[in-house]
């Protein structure tokens, strides 16, 4: 199978490759100093594992790898380490960055070093390990480790290997040259990385102005087992993409903000899989790369091995260049690369080009003029982004749309600055824009992790003072009792001072001192309760008088518990009546914290930040801070009192939202013993029946708590705002089974050995879901409706069609994606099966519920008064206008006028003014009888409207871009624009029946 598909766009600058290619790969000089920068990849700068002063071997380690994402670095020749400084990197702005650098002693001497007898022996993780040791990147992109490429996980299977040998970019012909030369070490390469991913099918993508390296990779190939299938695909740039070459060669789309390995694919360089042979195989680092020398100022181009932290000018002057014809230094190819001015920059790990340019060949780039919106960098973009939109934004610092529009979808390819009328150097802005986007995030996740942080310390000082001030407190009334019981006795027990004694009120008590108290116990008695269990499970001795100081403990904090919620009920009953306004006051405050809290966390959960804990707690809080000012408000909205304080209800809420996790945490564990076949299940099981049984006695005790005082009659029994909060928690729990349910498809799909318990965690939400529902119907259940109303609202029908549609869409998607298994032959056509039929249940339960909504209010409204006559609601906007422009030349007239006719003037504008509300409040009846009679027939008008104006606006999009297109595109855009005239054709009948 020899397909090859197409992706967007493209462009077809001059080659200029011919140059190099005349001779073979040339050994570069061993220069007298290496520098070697700590970062030469994406991830993580690595750490050095060696001092100044120290002698180092050839391929001997200098820095470890630190975290999941970053690469070791191995010394390229043998000598002594000067110094571990800054010095200038390949960078656009000439920065400079830790690196180290190395003293050449002329010798090159090896360190220790074999390659592995028989890699397949090993496990793949002990072999990945190794790979990750060499310091082997990807050499075609921005050095990716490879041992992240290679491990995905569990989450990821891979269907499809492609080994991208494409090298689109002009002038550069380092793996041109690579492939012509080694390409037994090439497919060696493959084989390894083919035993750790265990692909069915491996792709190699070659463009078709290298037929020396094709007939090279198919003679390497003649007697290799594996199923490996060369494709040759036409030279257009930037089909070296990743992204666009996986179009190129499987049709398959890598979704926005995903990666390959998201569908089941991955890419490697032909010189990553050149540098794991020579790794796995001989032993050696990654210590050295092939780099293209070329441009008009050079007078041999070609290729050199080049160790890396060889400096430029070594290469430069290896390769003759003229000083006096060099007018620009370009690091790269002339698309993507940048220009330096330092020649002292040393080669790294992604150092595939240096072009040395004439003033003729890459002359000065020509003021930048307005832009003309030709659109020729749309047609041109294949990422199929909307460049000069995000030029705007960009320009204009609008970050968020920028950051809307899939600025990050951009690979930074340059097609669209080379094919730009107006020379607006594109990509310099978008970089700016997502190098200002990551500086903001950064700062924001500081400020974040500031903001926990201080209010952690100011949370632990807060109670560290509370809890002195608690001991000096009992200290103090502990001496003025045995004062006290040192006193005359006759005194204390005379009748009258007895009497006047109780009769006196007792002080008004300090409910944060006693609450303080209470604390104090009850973490006392938990510190004892700890010690008695560990002496018990130890075997110490002394548990008798632990026991005994347990039970006074016990006793101690249901004292201070009850003299605390005592004071606290005298407090709640003394108190005045809430002030509603206040409470509402409260309640939205309380609300904006929690969701600004919640937009922190998912923030850190998409960043893997350290502090996901401390913000998933503060959520937690501030949820019950929200839940309480909500109930505060709702009960004072009703014109009642709420039937237990808001402290006290808000430490019963927090017990239930305790037991709760703990039933979930053991759940969770208990389902694990099950995946493992632990002994300890049963065990196990207990104890969740256990702490559940507890968590339905601490909700039954919140809800009782809770239970609103029986209303005025006709008085709402649920405010608004508590339906609109019931509503809000509804749609999230649907939005998480949704996200569940995604997952769960992808996980079938892939043949994850999670699909079973992802199953029972989408049930679970489910079940989650349809009790937020419940209450949310039972919340928002109208009164008695009168006689001949409708049962079903017109909202309710759109909404109940809208899940129908939802419900059928998921079926198609899901029986596309069986059918595509079927025709692959996939191991999961099973899984995916029970899938459809499941998805295809709820569809059909769906349109069940639509079909008997809709038929009940089809009676409903049958039953009802005959309607009026329809209103010609282009007539009364006519009128609305007539009566608005009437006005204000009245208005305009009266502001003039003088003051004898002033009054006369103001009456008529009076007049004027009641007409024009009264055209107003007629065209709004008008237009919402329409929205009513649309939403009956289930059709939401407005969205309607909305994909009409879409649909024409394609239209328009489509002969515009066929205006301007070449013979080759047309077809396929008269295609395109007949269907969007079709489709604009159907939506406006169908508006029209409703106009």
């Amino acid at each position: 199978m020899s397909q090859v598909f197409a992706f967007h766009g493209g462009v077809h600058p001059p080659e200029n490759k011919r140059q190099s290619t005349r001779t073979p790969i040339r050994q570069a000089p061993v220069p007298g100093r290496l520098v070697l920068p700590l970062s030469q990849h994406i991830g993580a700068p690595a750490e050095p594992c060696i001092q100044v002063g120290d002698k180092v071997l050839k391929g001997q380690r200098i820095a470890t790898p630190v975290g999941r994402i970053s690469a070791a670095l191995h010394a390229p020749t043998s000598g002594t380490v000067s110094a571990i400084a800054p010095h200038p990197i390949p960078h656009a702005s000439g920065m400079e960055a830790n690196c180290i650098i190395i003293d050449s002693d002329g010798e090159d001497r090896w360190g220790e070093h074999a390659g592995l007898a028989d890699y397949r022996a090993l496990g793949k993780a002990a072999l990945t390990d190794y790979i990750r040791n060499s310091g082997i990147t990807g050499m075609g992109g921005a050095g990716f480790p490879t041992d992240v490429k290679l491990h995905l996980g569990d989450d990821h299977i891979v269907n499809t290997l492609i080994i991208n040998a494409a090298e689109c970019e002009p002038y550069i012909t380092a793996d041109d040259m690579l492939m012509r030369e080694r390409a037994d070490d090439i497919v060696a390469g493959i084989e390894i990385i083919d035993h750790l991913l265990k692909p069915s099918h491996i792709l190699i993508g070659i463009e078709d102005n290298k037929p020396q390296a094709v007939r090279a990779l198919e003679k390497a190939l003649a007697g290799c087992r594996l199923n490996i299938d060369l494709r040759v695909v036409p030279t257009k740039y930037p089909s070296g993409g990743e992204k666009q070459l996986i179009k190129l060669l499987t049709d398959v789309e890598v979704p926005s903000g995903r990666i390959p390995a998201d569908v089941g694919i991955v890419c490697q360089n032909v010189g990553t899989a050149y540098a794991t042979a020579r790794a796995v195989h001989h032993g050696e680092p990654l210590i050295s790369r092939i780099v293209t020398l070329t441009g008009e100022a050079v007078a041999q181009p070609q290729n050199f091995e080049a160790l890396i932290g060889t400096p430029y000018e070594l290469l430069l002057r290896a390769a003759r260049v003229s000083p006096n014809d060099l007018y620009r230094l370009v690091v790269g190819g002339p698309m993507m690369g940048f220009s330096v001015d330092n020649d002292q920059i040393p080669v790294i790990k992604t150092t595939n080009c240096l072009i040395a340019a004439s003033p003729d060949e890459m002359p000065e780039a020509p003021p930048a003029q307005e832009c003309i919106r030709c659109g020729l960098c749309e047609q041109v973009c294949p990422a199929e982004l909307l460049p000069q939109q995000l030029y705007w934004f960009a320009k204009g610092r609008e970050l968020d749309k920028a950051k809307h529009h899939n600025l990050f979808d951009c690979i930074e390819c340059g097609a669209c600055s080379y094919v730009c009328s107006s020379a607006i150097p594109l990509v310099q802005y978008y970089r700016n824009a997502k190098a200002e986007i990551r500086s903001d995030d950064a700062e924001q996740r500081k400020a974040e992790h500031a903001r926990v942080r201080f209010e952690a310390r100011q949370a632990r000082l807060e109670a560290e003072q509370a809890e002195k001030e608690a001991r000096r407190k009992a200290r103090a009334e502990e001496a003025a009792r045995n004062q006290a019981a040192r006193k005359d006795k006759p005194l204390a027990a005379t009748p009258s001072t007895s009497a006047a004694s109780a009769a006196a009120p007792a002080a008004e008590p300090d409910l944060k001192q006693l609450k303080t108290a209470a604390s104090v116990a009850r973490t006392k008695l938990k510190q004892a309760q700890k010690a008695l269990k560990n002496a018990e499970d130890k075997g110490l001795e002394g548990i008798d008088t632990l026991r005994d100081t347990l039970t006074a403990l016990n006793a101690r904090a249901d004292a201070t518990q009850q003299a605390y919620d005592q004071a606290l009920n005298a407090d709640s009953a003394a108190s005045a009546a809430p002030d509603a306004k206040q409470l509402k006051t409260n309640a939205a405050v309380a609300r904006t914290k929690l969701k600004q809290a919640e937009k922190a966390l998912a923030t850190a959960r998409d960043n893997g930040s350290d502090e996901i804990a401390a913000l998933e707690s503060r959520v937690r809080e501030l949820e019950l801070r929200a839940h309480d000012a909500q109930q505060a408000y709702d009960a004072a909205d009703a014109g009642a009192a709420p039937s237990i304080d808001p402290a006290k209800l808000a430490e019963l809420k927090a017990d239930m939202e305790a037991a709760r996790a703990k039933v979930d945490k053991a759940q969770a564990a208990l389902e694990g013993a099950i995946a493992s076949g632990s002994p300890a299940v049963e065990k196990m099981t207990a104890g969740v029946e256990k702490l559940r049984a507890k968590y339905l006695e601490a909700k039954a005790a919140h809800d009782t708590a809770s239970a609103p005082a029986v209303a005025p009659a006709g008085a709402p029994t649920i405010s608004p705002t508590r339906i609109a909060e019931l509503k809000a928690d509804m749609e999230a729990a649907r939005a998480k089974v949704d996200k569940a349910q995604a997952a769960l498809e992808g996980a079938i799909a892939s043949g994850s050995p999670a699909v079973e318990k992802m199953t029972a965690g989408v049930e679970k939400l489910r079940a989650k879901y349809l009790e937020a529902k419940a209450a949310h119907d039972t919340a928002s259940a109208p009164a008695v409706a009168p006689a001949g109303a409708p049962t079903i609202s017109p909202a309710r029908i759109a909404e109940l069609k809208a899940d129908m549609e939802a419900a059928r869409a998921k079926v198609d998607k899901a029986q596309t994606a069986l059918e595509g298994a079927i025709a692959s032959g996939s191991p999961a056509v099973e899984k995916m099966t029970a899938g459809v039929e499941k998805l295809r249940a709820k569809y059909l339960e769906a349109k069940a519920a639509l079909d008997t909504a809709a038929g009940s209010h089809a009676e409903s409204v049958a039953a009802a008064p005959a309607a009026q006559a329809p209103v010609d609601i282009k007539a009364l906007k006519q009128q609305v206008s007539i009566m608005r422009t009437k006005l204000k030349k009245a208005e305009k007239t009266l502001q003039d006028a003088d003051a004898d006719n002033q009054a006369s003037l103001n009456a008529e504008v009076q007049e004027l003014s009641a007409r024009f509300e009264s055209a107003q409040a007629e065209l709004k009846t008008a237009e919402q009888a329409r929205i009513d009679v649309a939403a009956a027939a289930g059709v939401d008008l407005k969205q309607l409207q909305i994909d009409a104006a879409m649909a024409r606006a394609e239209v328009t999009k489509t002969e515009r871009a066929l205006g301007i297109a070449d013979s080759t595109a047309a077809t396929e855009l008269e295609q395109a624009l007949l269907q969007a005239r079709s489709r604009a054709d159907e939506l406006s009948k169908t508006l029209s029946r409703f106009e």
